[in-house]
């Protein structure tokens, strides 16, 4: 079984390209809605949430752990692997993906903060910094808004128009999606930012990835069952949740 966890929703997004990619295998998301956002959370915290819900899943039978969120990846992903009995993969921007889409070598990066102030980022930043201008927008009420499953409403639309409209004027052609919760935002995002715009968005990357671990592992198909949990109220979580997945699913309360 393969075990998914994200700080909420947003991890869908990588949930569904590995059930996409994996459709025989047994699938366990846990939301830790109690504690979303982890962007504006100190990393020490974001590090302990991450290693209780991995553990959770671990103790629900995961072969596997994904962590689908940037910001809990950067603060957690390596004391994870260190300490867990599984494989662990987490995720990060697509800067490399965006840099080769980019006709001019400007790339624009919608984040959480926690992710954009985070090592790893950085790291990042500064590995490919010789090949790009990196443009970075902290964005972080995207998340309440995928959150609260709307995704087109008025509200949401001019917080992202107030997003972009600085890297437009950067001269971006390239946008990374830093936030599992921004790919179901894409069609907006991308009627927003207009067709010269690249969007960005690392899931499929992340399901490829976990294809591979699968194999190499050997983890065997275990029948393509797919369950969700939550650390909130699932009455609260359950009715955005459907709207965004897009079928009616049952949903448990994880006690962690």
């Amino acid at each position: 079984m393969i075990g998914v966890f994200d700080s909420g929703l947003g991890g869908l997004s990588v949930l569904r390209a590995i059930r996409e990619r994996l459709p025989d295998h047994d699938l366990l998301y846990l939301a830790d809605s109690a504690y979303c956002p982890y962007g504006p959370r100190p990393a020490a915290e974001v590090r302990v949430r991450a290693q209780v819900c991995a553990n959770w899943l671990l103790q629900q039978g995961a072969d596997l752990i994904v962590i689908a969120c940037n910001t809990a990846t950067s603060a957690a992903a390596d004391q994870l692997r260190a300490e867990l009995p599984v494989p662990v993969i987490g995720l990060e921007p697509g800067l490399k993906p965006a840099i080769a889409a980019s006709r001019n070598g400007r790339v624009g990066v919608l984040a959480t903060s926690g992710t954009l102030r985070g090592e790893r980022f950085m790291n990042l930043v500064r590995r490919f910094a010789s090949r790009a201008q990196i443009f970075t927008m902290p964005s972080p009420d995207l998340v309440g808004y995928v959150e609260a499953g709307d995704l087109n409403g008025p509200e949401v639309r001019a917080a992202l128009t107030g997003y972009l409209e600085p890297l437009r004027s950067q001269g971006v052609d390239a946008v990374v999606l830093g936030c599992t919760h921004f790919p179901f935002l894409r069609p907006l995002i991308a009627e927003l930012a207009g067709p010269e715009i690249e969007i960005i968005d690392t899931g499929p990357a992340v399901a490829e990835q976990v294809s591979r671990i699968v194999e190499v592992y050997a983890i065997d198909p275990d029948g393509g069952t797919l369950r969700f949990a939550t650390t909130g109220d699932p009455e609260a979580v359950g009715p955005p949740l459907v709207r965004i997945w897009g079928e009616e699913v049952a949903l448990i309360k994880a006690e962690i």
